[in-house]
C-alpha cells in the first residue's frame, strides 16, 4: 500500500442500528399526561402494594382545613386516592386505592397536603395534581443564627408591599409564599432552582434586587434566537461584595480624641510603645506557690480548734458588713446635703489634709533638733568625765 494514499476516517457508527426513539420529531424532554384512554396502564391492571403519605398541620389551619377538606377530597377522588383529616392528632393522611392506576399521582398527592400545612390556600395548591406544575419548600430557619438578623433578611425578601416578591413572581412564573422559616414554591423546575437561588443568596446577605436584574437581562436574551448557543456572561453583571468600614460609634470617637488631647494619654502612649523587657534567664525553678496549709501555719490558724476558725470568720464576715452599711449609710445621707456644702466640705478635707501634712512636717523638725541635743549634751559629759 503506497504512503501518497490519504488515510480514510473511521466509521463509528457502521453496525449501529436505529432506535425506535431515534426521531427528530419527539420531544424527549416533554412530560406526557397520564392517560387510561390512550392505553396507559399498570403492568397487572392495579399497583402491587398500599402507599401512604401523612403530614401534620399547625392549630392555627385547623378551622380552614375543615373548610375546605371537602373540595380537596373530590379532587383527589378523581384521581383515585383516598384521604382521611385527623383533627385529634393534627395530621392529614393520603393512600392508593386499588383503582389508582397513575403511580405518581401518590407523590403529588403527599406535596398537595405538604402545600396545604405550609399555609398555601387550596385553590393554588390543588394546581399540584397537575403535571406541569412542580414544587419546593425551602427552609431558611437553619441559615441565619441571628433572629433579628433572619427576620431582616425574611423581610428583605419579601420587599416592600411585597414588591421584591411579586417581580420574582412574574421573572421565574413560579407562586411563591414565604411562611415562617419556609418558603413554599410552585412552578417549572427551572422557576423553581432559580427561586431557591435567590433565596438562599438573600439569607447569606445578597439583596434579592441584583438577582432579579441578572433574571430580567436572562429573560430578554432568551428572546434573541441568535444568542441560544452563545454564553451571555458577557451581558450578565457581576457584582462583588465590598468591605466598608462601619462608622465609629460617637461615644468611641469621644473617647480617641480627649486620651489625644489629655496628657494621661502621653504617659499610656508611652507604656504601650515601650517594648517588652526579656527576662533574664535561670536555670532554677520559679518558687513553689504556698498552700493552704502553709498559709495557715503562717497566721496561726493551723493551731486553733475547729469552732475557734468558724468564730474568727463569723467575726471578720460581721466586721465587713458593718463597713459596707456604714459606707451606704454615708451615700444616702450625702443625698441629703446642698452640692455647695458637699464642695465646702471637700476643700475642708483637702485643706486639713496639707495641715497635717505641714504640722508632721514641723513634728520631724523638732524631733531632729532634740536628737541632735540630746547628742551635744551626751559627748559633752563624756569630755567632762574624760578630763
Amino acid at each position: 500500500m503506497s504512503s501518497d494514499a490519504p488515510a480514510q476516517a473511521k466509521n463509528h457508527n457502521k453496525y449501529r442500528r436505529d432506535k425506535p426513539w431515534d426521531d427528530p420529531t419527539i420531544d424527549h424532554w416533554s412530560i406526557q399526561p397520564w392517560n387510561e384512554e390512550d392505553g396507559d396502564a399498570l403492568p397487572g391492571g392495579r399497583l402491587l402494594e398500599e402507599s401512604s403519605f401523612a403530614t401534620l398541620f399547625p392549630k392555627y389551619r385547623e378551622k380552614y382545613l375543615r373548610e375546605v377538606w371537602p373540595l380537596v377530597t373530590k379532587s383527589l377522588d378523581k384521581c383515585k386516592i383516598a384521604c382521611e383529616l385527623n383533627l385529634v392528632e393534627g395530621s392529614m393522611t393520603v393512600r392508593t386505592t386499588r383503582k389508582t392506576s397513575d403511580p405518581y399521582i401518590i407523590l403529588k398527592a403527599r406535596d398537595l397536603i405538604k402545600l396545604l400545612a405550609r399555609s398555601i390556600p387550596a385553590p393554588q395548591a390543588l394546581k399540584i395534581l397537575n403535571d406541569e406544575y412542580h414544587c419546593d419548600i425551602i427552609k431558611i430557619g437553619g441559615l441565619v443564627r441571628n433572629k433579628e438578623r433572619f427576620v431582616k433578611r425574611r423581610q428583605r425578601l419579601i420587599g416592600p408591599d411585597g414588591a421584591t416578591l411579586k417581580a420574582l413572581e412574574l421573572l421565574t412564573q413560579c407562586y411563591i409564599l414565604v411562611q415562617g422559616n419556609t418558603v413554599s414554591v410552585m412552578g417549572s423546575y427551572k422557576g423553581i432552582k432559580q427561586v431557591r437561588n435567590v433565596v438562599i443568596d438573600c439569607m447569606n446577605n445578597i439583596h434579592p434586587v441584583y438577582n432579579i436584574k441578572r433574571l430580567m437581562i436572562m429573560k430578554e436574551l432568551a428572546k434573541d434566537p441568535k444568542l441560544q448557543e452563545e454564553s451571555w456572561e458577557r451581558f450578565l453583571p457581576t457584582f462583588k461584595k465590598k468591605n466598608v468600614k462601619r462608622r465609629k460609634p460617637h461615644q468611641v470617637v469621644e473617647e480617641q480624641q480627649k486620651n489625644t488631647s489629655g496628657g494621661g494619654d502621653g504617659e499610656s502612649k508611652s507604656t504601650a510603645a515601650k517594648p517588652k523587657k526579656k527576662k533574664s534567664y535561670t536555670p532554677f525553678p520559679p518558687a513553689q506557690t504556698p498552700s493552704k496549709i502553709d498559709l495557715q501555719l503562717e497566721s496561726g490558724e493551723y493551731f486553733l480548734s475547729e469552732r475557734e476558725r468558724k468564730a474568727k470568720k463569723l467575726a471578720e464576715k460581721k466586721k465587713v458588713g458593718q463597713e459596707k452599711v456604714e459606707e451606704k449609710r454615708k451615700k444616702r445621707e450625702r443625698e441629703f446635703i446642698h452640692p455647695k456644702v458637699l464642695e465646702g466640705l471637700a476643700d475642708k478635707g483637702n485643706a486639713g489634709n496639707e495641715n497635717a501634712k505641714v504640722e508632721s512636717k514641723r513634728n520631724s523638725d523638732k524631733n531632729k533638733v532634740d536628737d541632735v541635743e540630746r547628742l551635744a549634751n551626751k559627748f559633752s559629759k563624756k569630755r567632762k568625765t574624760s578630763s
